[in-house]
């Protein structure tokens, strides 16, 4: 398998080299330069499947001869065997055709870890082999950090610098992160949005002065790795209800894109799919975008879901390559003038080829909050902010009757507690795996929003 990038001028590379490069050299994202796909028999046979197993089967694919089928297997074994849920991933229904997929029983209760626990080891894997170092640099809006920091604390060849935006992150979030004390653990919090945390680590990929001397790695969603590791359980919740027999749609909370990406994925890979609802919160570019083609960034407003806070979505540059004609020349002007004007409008061919699976829905905070009081009072379940989203989304979507829905939830109501004792009464009390959280020490480093005061900081005290 080779991958390509987006903006069409970078060396192609296999997936051990996209998994140590990150962001493509010219600026774009790698893709597979074409999607695996399963038939139908080959899908009905993941029936049953245990969830490392079923992860083993659909990235392999992905993997080509960088991993063996049976080194593949061991990984994803032992990423998933530290999750507290035996399904790693189950499924709760919540009436007779909404249902939640729960993303959140990994060490850090964010679906990030879903994918950052095996990233990890195969960071550790493919290092090894060259006997090579790396130094990750990432920005969060919340939960990236925190499953990233804990996926390589203590690695010996990894270290991590992650940027969060000071004070717009919850307090669960943030102690996830800076109560980790690990020599190769480095927090920053900047005086900015998650949007130009973002900006600074692309433009520290590009920077020829950091990367002659380091080697920098990526953890966000740009990282093709992690979200191949995010395809697996759209599969493992669609055949649990009746796929690939049936079409199911799915409800996904969606700032970077990454999460809802997987999804298209996982349809280019023979996974029926009625449809992609994008749900986002009053940060609404995803949600002009696919239904007017107006992709313009406007300022940040922060919520009670930050991990949506979000103008500037990196992912949704491989679905416009994707559904655009993966003309990467074109996409490259094209995305160089947003960068520019930080506005664009989508091509038809875009529009047209997303509107064929997506479709989108834009919650304000009073919808939020009646999602999670829906799921409280009508279903007995709690939900956080980000998941609620999803389900308001959900449950107004025009789809067919016989289709059921599932909305992904991405968080543990716990790492919210706040929002969710506004709006349903009840507080959320964090799980006995988490420990002592609030007992720990925080450590960070407190920068301006500069570019050039976190580049010096990451260059003066990497290893």
């Amino acid at each position: 398998m080779k991958y390509v990038s987006t903006r069409g001028s970078a060396p192609s590379l296999d997936f051990a080299g996209v998994t140590l490069a990150g962001l493509a050299s010219d600026g774009g994202l790698y893709v597979p330069a074409q999607w695996p796909r399963f038939t139908h028999d080959e899908i009905a046979a993941m029936r049953g499947l245990p969830y490392s197993e079923l992860a083993a089967r659909v990235m392999q694919p992905f993997v080509g001869d960088c991993l063996t089928p049976e080194r593949l297997r061991e990984l994803t074994a032992k990423a998933y065997g530290r999750f507290a849920h035996a399904a790693v991933t189950p499924l709760t229904q919540l009436d007779e055709r909404q249902w939640l997929l729960e993303l959140f029983h990994g060490p850090t209760l964010a679906f990030k870890d879903v994918a950052l626990q095996l990233l990890g080891l195969l960071f550790e894997e493919f290092l090894a082999r060259e006997d090579g170092s790396l130094t990750i640099v990432g920005a969060t809006s919340g939960d990236t950090g925190s499953a990233a920091i804990d996926a390589v604390a203590g690695l010996d060849r990894v270290e991590i610098f992650m940027l969060h935006p000071k004070g717009r992150v919850s307090d669960v979030q943030r102690r996830q992160m800076t109560t980790v004390r690990a020599p190769n653990v480095h927090n920053i919090a900047i005086d900015g949005s998650f949007d130009d945390a973002q900006a600074m680590v692309k433009r520290i990929f590009a920077d020829r002065d950091v990367t002659d001397t380091h080697r920098i790695g990526a953890v966000n969603s740009i990282n093709w790795a992690r979200l191949m590791a995010q395809v697996v359980y759209y599969f493992a919740a669609a055949l649990q209800l009746g796929g690939p027999d049936r079409k199911v749609a799915f409800s996904v909370p969606t700032g970077n894109f990454g999460d809802v990406f997987a999804g298209h994925v996982a349809a280019q890979m023979g996974l029926p799919i009625e449809r992609l609802i994008v749900a986002t919160n009053v940060n609404d570019i995803l949600h002009r975008a696919l239904s007017a083609g107006d992709y313009s960034a406007g300022e940040v407003t922060p919520t009670a879901a930050p991990s949506m806070d979000i103008q500037v979505s990196s992912n949704f540059e491989r679905l416009l390559f994707d559904v655009g004609g993966r003309d990467g020349i074109a996409l490259a002007e094209q995305m160089r003038g947003f960068e520019s004007a930080r506005a664009m409008q989508l091509t038809n061919a875009q529009r047209e080829g997303a509107s064929a699976l997506f479709t989108s829905m834009r919650a304000d905070e009073d919808d939020m909050a009646r999602g999670m009081r829906w799921a409280c009072e009508d279903c007995a379940e709690i939900v956080d902010p980000h998941t609620a989203i999803g389900l308001h989304a959900a449950r107004v979507a025009e789809l067919p009757h016989d289709v059921p829905v599932v909305t992904l939830a991405t968080a543990h109501p716990a790492k919210f507690p706040d929002a969710v004792e506004r709006a349903t009464g009840t507080r959320p009390g964090l799980p006995a795996r988490v420990g002592d959280l609030f007992a720990r020490e925080e450590a960070y480093r407190e920068l301006p929003g500069t570019y050039e005061a976190v580049r010096d900081h990451i260059v003066g005290h990497s290893a």
